[in-house]
Parts: C-alpha cells; sequence; structure tokens
C-alpha cells in the first residue's frame, strides 16, 4: 500500500518543519509549501490525500485556498492550523466545508487521530465515486435512469448497499425496473464476475418449485431422467434474484429459510448436504406484511429476507425522468434499427409527458419502440403513439378529487386540469367544457384573484354545470 500524501501550508518555516518531521515519522509522504497560490498548483501536480494549512497567510488565506479547492478538488479533506484570536474564524472555517482544525501550540494526539478520520472520509468518497462510475457506465435498459429525487434516493441505496452481502427486498409496481436494480447492486458488488440468475416465481408452477429452485437427482421423480442443478446452486458465489418473492408456497418457505441461513441445501432426492454462498436479492409488486398476516408468507422468513428495503416509485411519480428515458430508449432503439431519427416533436413529446404510464418504464420501453419503428426517419409525432397516449387518454385522461371537496373547488379543479390539458387554449377550452369563452375568462379572473369572487351563498353557475362527469376517488 502506498503511503498517503499530505500537503503542508504555512508561511511560518518553523511550524511547516515541525508538522513535516511528525507527519513523516508517522509514515506520510510530505510536501511544503510556504504560500496558498502555490499550493493550489502544487495540489493540482500532486493530487494530496489532505491538506493541512494556515489559516492567516498573506496573498492567499486558508479560508480562500479551501473555496479554490472546492472547485478543483472537492474530495480532498482540508484541516486549517489556528492560533489564538482565530478559533471563530475557524469554526466558521469548518462550516464553509474545512474538515477540521488544529490549534497551536500543537497536541500530536489530536492531530493525528485528525488525520486517520480525514483519510478514513477520502478513502470512503473515493470508493462511492468508483461506484457511481460503474453505476453511470451499466447497460441501464430500464431503471436506473434519471434524477428525479425518487431515482437518486434509490440509487444512493443501490450504492451503499452494493459491497455488503446483506439480503435486498425490491419494491414497486410492475414495470419500474426491479430486475435492473438487482443487476446494478450485483455489478457493483464483489461479485460482479460471477453468475447473476434471475427467475420469476410467479411463472413457475407450484409443483415445479422445489425442483426449480433447488435442485433434483436423477429418479427423484416421475420424469427427472437426469440431475439437474437449481437456481441456487447455479448462482453459487453470485447473486440470486427472486421476482414475485410473494408466489412461493407457504409449505416451501421453511426449507427456502434454512438454506437461506445456513447456506446448505440438499436436492429433491438427494442424501448429502452442498454448501452454497448466495446473495438473495428478492422484489415484490405484493404487501408483504398484508401476505404474513393472511397466513400466506412467513414472518421469519420476510426479516430475514429484508435486511435491506430499495421501494422504487412509478413513473408517474417519476415525471422529471420521462424526458432523459424518452431520449435514451430513441437513441438506444435507432442505433439498433440502423435508423436516423431527428428526435421527437413538441405535440409527442407533451403527450408523453403529460400520459400517466400505468404500465411504468417498461410501458415506455415498449412505447418508443414501437414509434420508432413506425417513424422511419425525421420526428416521432403523435400519430406514431397509440392510440390511448395520442388522444390523452389513459389514467392521465381523468381527475381525480378527494370526496368532502366542496363543488365550486371541483368546478374551479376541473376547469384548471382541462386547460392544462389543451395547452392553455381558451377556445379550445371552453369549447370542450360547454361554456362561454366569456365565462371561461370569467371563471379564471376569479381564480386569480383579479375579478370578484363568487359570494359564499352564490348558486353554482349555470352554464358551469354541463361539464363532463368527473373521476372521483378517495384519493387526492
Amino acid at each position: 500500500m502506498s503511503k498517503a500524501r499530505i500537503l503542508i501550508v504555512d508561511d511560518e518555516e518553523s511550524t511547516r518543519e515541525l508538522f513535516a518531521e511528525l507527519l513523516t515519522r508517522w509514515g506520510y509522504e510530505v510536501e511544503q509549501t510556504a504560500d496558498g497560490h502555490a499550493a493550489l498548483k502544487l495540489a493540482a501536480d500532486t493530487h494530496p490525500d489532505v491538506i493541512i494549512s494556515d489559516l492567516v497567510m498573506p496573498k492567499l488565506d486558508g479560508l480562500a485556498l479551501v473555496r479554490a479547492l472546492r472547485e478543483e478538488q472537492p474530495d480532498t479533506p482540508v484541516v486549517i492550523i489556528t492560533g489564538k484570536g482565530t478559533i471563530d474564524a475557524a469554526v466558521e472555517a469548518v462550516r464553509e466545508g474545512v474538515f477540521d482544525f488544529v490549534e497551536k501550540p500543537l497536541d500530536p494526539a489530536r492531530l493525528k487521530i485528525i488525520l486517520q478520520r480525514a483519510l478514513e472520509k477520502k478513502e470512503t468518497l473515493h470508493e462511492m465515486n468508483v461506484l457511481r462510475r460503474r453505476l453511470s457506465q451499466m447497460d441501464s435498459k430500464v431503471g436506473l435512469i434519471g434524477n428525479s429525487p425518487p431515482m437518486r434516493r434509490a440509487m444512493e441505496l443501490v450504492e451503499k448497499v452494493a459491497p455488503s452481502k446483506a439480503s435486498v427486498v425490491i419494491t414497486g409496481q410492475s414495470g419500474t425496473g426491479k430486475e435492473m436494480v438487482a443487476r446494478a447492486i450485483h455489478q457493483l458488488s464483489p461479485r460482479r464476475d460471477k453468475p447473476f440468475i434471475a427467475i420469476n416465481c410467479s411463472a413457475i408452477p407450484a409443483s415445479l418449485m422445489e425442483s426449480e429452485l433447488f435442485g433434483h437427482e436423477r429418479g427423484a421423480f416421475t420424469g427427472a431422467d437426469q440431475r439437474r442443478l437449481g437456481c441456487w446452486e447455479l448462482a453459487d458465489g453470485g447473486t440470486l434474484f427472486l421476482d414475485e418473492i410473494g408466489e412461493i408456497p407457504i409449505e416451501l418457505q421453511a426449507k427456502f429459510l434454512r438454506v437461506l441461513e445456513e447456506e446448505r441445501l440438499r436436492r429433491l432426492g438427494g442424501k448429502g448436504e452442498i454448501s452454497v454462498d448466495v446473495r438473495v436479492i428478492s422484489a415484490t409488486n405484493r404487501e408483504l406484511k398484508e401476505e404474513i398476516k393472511a397466513q400466506r408468507f412467513r414472518e421469519d422468513l420476510y426479516f430475514r429476507l429484508n435486511v435491506f428495503h430499495i421501494p422504487l416509485a412509478p413513473l408517474k411519480e417519476r415525471r422529471d425522468d420521462i424526458l432523459v428515458l424518452v431520449q435514451h430508449f430513441i437513441d438506444k432503439f435507432a442505433r439498433e434499427g440502423g435508423k436516423k431519427l431527428a428526435g421527437v416533436s413538441q405535440p409527442a413529446l407533451k403527450l408523453l409527458s403529460d400520459y400517466a404510464w400505468p404500465g411504468n418504464i417498461r410501458e415506455l420501453r415498449n412505447t418508443l419502440e414501437r414509434a420508432v419503428i413506425l417513424c422511419g426517419t425525421g420526428l416521432i409525432e403523435p400519430e406514431h403513439l397509440p392510440a390511448e397516449i395520442a388522444t390523452g387518454g389513459g389514467e392521465s385522461a381523468y381527475l381525480k378529487l378527494p370526496y368532502g371537496l366542496p363543488l365550486r373547488e371541483i368546478e374551479k379543479e376541473y376547469i384548471l386540469s382541462s386547460l392544462g390539458r389543451l395547452q392553455n387554449n381558451k377556445a379550445r377550452t371552453a369549447q370542450a367544457l360547454g361554456i362561454s369563452e366569456k365565462t371561461l375568462y370569467n371563471k379564471l379572473y376569479r381564480y386569480s384573484g383579479k375579478g370578484p369572487r363568487q359570494k359564499e351563498g352564490d348558486e353554482f353557475d349555470a352554464e358551469a354545470a354541463e361539464v363532463p362527469p368527473v373521476k372521483a376517488s378517495g384519493v387526492a
């Protein structure tokens, strides 16, 4: 292992020499300079692991140095040296992003601890950056593309859990990319060069589940004419991904739990036990706690599987990611089909952004694959999209309102929602609502507070009473 590099910046030669002698004795590689500007150049050339800098220096002081380094080398911890009368400034420097500070006269024991912590932080940041680079380089067919808050949270959880062997449960609606998240965890883990075995438990008949998971010996049952390795054994050393884990029959769950805990299995019809080293990642769109209450899922198995939980939001809650995903899939399918597309027209993009995507990323992916096939060249237009999207249909065609909302508020929500769906075209909105443009303008002025408000006791506006029915829901 190479020595950690420390850069000392102080205009007092005696202080620099004291620190350099001490750090060299502790086994560090030391560089030193008397000037903040020179320190910036030296840091760019040598990439030190930690920088120790005096707070008060001519030309470029310690705080200015920290601010400059934040732009160039944000992951490099900086420790500030303070004397009497500069403690308050040092505390302020910590708020600015300085890792810590040491006071004169020097306490070697405190400095040693600070350096150890700073180097640990540097190593952690380095590991996280390596994981992020790997994550960004992965072929993210679905799921791991986007910068929305829900997606960032999911990525952070993937990065944190990947290096461990902890069992993970991924929850989310169908089509949200649960398998791709599982693959990301595997690819970012030390098991990346070992097998990743994925099975969908809902696609396997209950009578074949035990053989599929644990394998069987020749003659174990009628038709078993040769030995067959199960998914658990095939994943040895790597990762086993079990989609729809709630579909495992209750009578098989005890054996499943035993293999998970003891890391040993016996094939169906076998006499000896086989050691297996497998990380288990499972996924479900069911609420497993409800399955436990209904006695269809073992509670002890749930707690053993659910060491780490990653929830995935539906696409309609990740609208900031839709445009990024659209571009990703268009590029992918155009490249695979040898086509040159100019992109997506604004009307088509608006339809894609407004649609509720009940099938989530899987539906978006299939929609864009179809659109690229139909488009040929040029821009993807609304006519290249499925009818329910091209006409603004699907779940997004309904306005969901909570029960108990006053009638005038229902009218307001419906009118504003209709106006938004029709790209703020007031003539089309008035026509769709069956009211005159004058009435629509009057209502919009009232909603904005620029016109006379309807009195509390006024009757519901007769012209607006012809509004089409609204799909009400108990959920806002």
